[in-house]
């Protein structure tokens, strides 16, 4: 197994997010070896009817053990299928001080039913599909993470055809089993329509009536396809920068699939990328903002992530912000050698909105670092390593 950068907690009862396929299962395998260990696995038929039939089951199964008997670890894999039975976990780590490591790849059940989310008892941890330094070394290249990205599922294929036919499978389970088993949507069939739409808009300024139109329902609806893909984990937004909140939310939102290989999926593309290409450009951004998000999460950094449109209508990649903290504000290039000309967004917005808490960065590909005006510009893994994101 790969190592993973996510620490979990080793003393205390969790709850381990993250979508399907991004390695909680193997990654608890890995770390829970002692016998004193009971799994329940919610993705087995017969287990999922056994507990949903009657949670609290797992008490009366606990309290027939005795002392010497009762499991230290107790691992439910895809609690989100029981939602109840977090209250049982609530009973038993208050009665039996029994620690629970509980994995799920979806949050939207636990919220629909304001579900008993353990009052802080359980630690929240998220894993994603596996980060730049995470991968084996042969893998560690920019032409593997922006076709393939992260999923460690496709790391057991040496065949792009196997990755692709695994690409597909993933998409339609997920259609099937994630959103028509659940019954989040009353019709699918427009979803599967939102879908690769979803991936051709990852990364652009969301127009919520504009998809709307595109897919035949409301804005209304848009928002709700949005959701079910946050809350399922597939992807994130990214807010629009404001110092107001208030104003903030205003603002249209961009999105981001959690994965380059997810977009590719949803979009049917598999052609590979050309490097210096403006799809290889785009690819470099996305798959370079999901590095950051990511990082942030395993090396809690708490920065607050954003981008901002200038006044003169031109984007800003992305802005860090911790309160009270200096601002900091990057822009992504997938090129060889920058110049003047790319710093010229950055440069005048930082010099015009008199930022003096502030640092810009560019972060690119151009293996030299210089610094242009008040543009740091970095290699990526330079930029990240500063930050503390790598």
């Amino acid at each position: 197994m790969e190592k993973r950068l996510l620490q979990l907690p080793k003393n205390n009862s969790f709850l381990l997010f993250g979508p399907r396929g991004c390695g909680k299962t193997t990654l608890l395998n890995a770390v829970f070896t002692s016998k004193k260990t009971t799994w329940i696995d919610l993705l087995r038929p017969a287990t999922l009817d056994k507990y949903q039939t009657n949670p609290d089951l797992l008490i009366q199964e606990i309290e027939g053990l005795s002392s010497k008997e009762k499991p230290s670890w107790i691992i439910i894999d895809e609690v989100q299928k029981i939602p109840k039975l977090l209250d049982v976990v609530h009973f038993l780590i208050e009665k039996y001080k029994i620690n629970f490591a509980l994995t799920g790849s979806s949050s939207r059940r636990l919220k629909q039913q304001s579900t008993n989310l353990l009052a802080g008892r359980a630690w929240v941890s998220h894993l994603y599909p596996f980060s730049f330094s995470e991968l084996p070394q042969k893998l560690q290249t920019l032409d593997y993470v922006l076709n393939w990205g992260g999923l460690p599922q496709l790391l057991k294929y040496s065949k792009n055809s196997d990755r692709e036919e695994y690409l597909r499978a993933y998409v339609y389970t997920y259609l099937e089993k994630e959103i028509q088993t659940e019954q989040w949507i009353k019709k699918l069939e427009p979803f599967r329509k939102f879908l690769p739409i979803a991936a051709q808009m990852n990364g652009k300024i969301l127009n919520f009536e504009k998809i709307a139109k595109d897919v035949l329902v409301d804005s209304k609806t848009i928002k709700n396809y949005y959701e079910i893909l946050e809350d399922t984990l597939l992807g994130f937004y990214l807010p629009a920068f404001d110092e107001s909140i208030r104003k903030q939310i205003r603002k249209a939102p961009k999105f981001y699939f959690i994965d380059r290989s997810l977009q590719r999926a949803l979009e049917k593309n598999f052609e590979p990328l050309a490097k210096q290409t403006g799809a290889w450009g785009v690819a470099f951004e996305h798959w370079l903002m999901t590095e950051i998000y990511k990082m942030n999460v395993y090396k809690k950094r708490n920065y607050e992530l954003s981008y901002i449109m200038t006044k003169s209508n031109k984007e800003i990649d992305l802005v860090l912000r911790k309160p009270n903290k200096e601002l900091i504000f990057i822009e992504i290039k997938s090129k060889n050698a920058v110049n003047a000309d790319d710093c010229k967004t950055l440069e005048s917005f930082v010099a015009s909105e008199s930022k003096s808490k502030s640092k810009a960065y560019l972060f690119s590909t151009d293996p030299i670092s210089k610094k242009i005006g008040s543009v740091h510009c970095l290699y990526w893994q330079k930029g990240l390593d500063i930050l503390g994101l790598s």
